[in-house]
């Protein structure tokens, strides 16, 4: 279920950035930064459960940096 979930979150995120590539359209870069740290937030459950220490709070970390920066694009776009 994770995997899927990842699998998702990662497509979701590359389309929003193939998006802004083509278009030059940068709009939805909050929602990119959102779902790339959904993806790594699947990651860091999925080392969880391999138990794997440093690589799952190294995850956890990005999963929390990258929230609060779409946080931030969110504020600043509205």
């Amino acid at each position: 279920m994770l995997k899927i979930f990842q699998i998702l979150f990662s497509i979701i995120a590359v389309a929003l950035a193939g998006y802004g590539l083509f278009t030059e359209d940068f709009q939805f870069q909050a929602y990119m930064t959102l779902f790339l740290g959904l993806a790594m937030l699947m990651l860091g459950l999925q080392e969880f459960k391999r138990n794997k220490k440093l690589t799952r709070w190294l995850l956890m970390g990005v999963f929390v940096f990258s929230i609060f920066v779409a946080i931030n694009g969110f504020m600043l776009n509205y």
